[in-house]
């Protein structure tokens, strides 16, 4: 099956970072996709960094897809008593299971939500950027962004468990091979769960997500070559490629 290579959280913040990451994936014979963050937890606007902003034009023009990732890529919604029993759970499973309070889009109403992807969109074309797709923070996906990306013609999105294409209206199964580095037991069992996701290589086509934070640590950056060399030759260039 394929495999497709990003890089998340890319913004003037962990520009070093970023670079890092690319250095490795060239390494590999990879070009992955960069999911931009027009202003990252609000101290960081993309706008404000020319030199940034130059680079990721040069890199798209040399094949790097870049997408849209959130606006802040922080949560700033905090639990309501008026939610639905469903709604509060999805907000804790969110913000406390999957991240840290890094999934921005859930528990906001889909009005804000909306707004946070048409200012994020209005960052990266004044950047001078392409949008070749969106991808929420933290993967996560409520009914209402699925719906509003196909409006606006978004050929590729994901969630933790499914690709998608919405304008085609057409989704999925793919895994999601990622770590996480907020502590020593969250870094061993994202190791572990790599390790052992490896096996559905025949079934289900990949996503290796890299996270700039996982540069800073030498244990990562061995675990991402050896899935990086593991992954040649089925690593496609294009997220889209996931589909075929």
């Amino acid at each position: 099956m394929t495999i497709h290579v990003s890089i998340h959280d890319v913004s003037p913040a962990c520009a070093g970072d970023v670079e890092a990451a690319l250095d490795i994936c060239a390494a590999a014979g990879a070009r992955p996709a960069l999911l931009v963050v027009p202003n990252f937890h609000g101290e960081a606007p993309l706008l404000g960094d020319a030199r940034f902003c130059e680079r990721l034009r040069v890199l798209q023009s040399e094949g790097h897809e870049v997408f849209l990732h959130g606006f802040f890529h922080r949560s700033h919604a905090t639990y309501d008593g008026r939610w639905s029993y469903r709604r509060r759970l999805e907000w804790l499973h969110s913000q406390r299971v999957v991240s840290q309070g890094e999934a921005e889009m859930a528990g906001v109403s889909a009005e804000q939500g909306r707004r946070f992807v048409t200012d994020g969109e209005s960052v990266l074309r004044e950047a001078g950027l392409r949008i070749d797709g969106y991808v929420a923070p933290a993967w996560s996906m409520p009914d209402w962004l699925l719906l509003d990306l196909a409006s606006r013609g978004y050929r590729f999105a994901e969630s933790h468990l499914r690709i998608y294409d919405p304008a085609a209206r057409r989704a999925r199964a793919s895994v999601v091979l990622n770590w996480a580095s907020r502590s020593a037991w969250r870094m061993l069992s994202t190791v572990a769960w790599c390790r052992g996701a490896r096996y559905a290589r025949p079934f289900v086509p990949a996503r290796i997500a890299i996270h700039p934070s996982d540069m800073r640590f030498s244990l990562l950056r061995r675990e991402i070559e050896a899935l990086l060399a593991w992954a040649r030759g089925d690593i496609v260039p294009r997220a889209a490629d996931l589909f075929t």
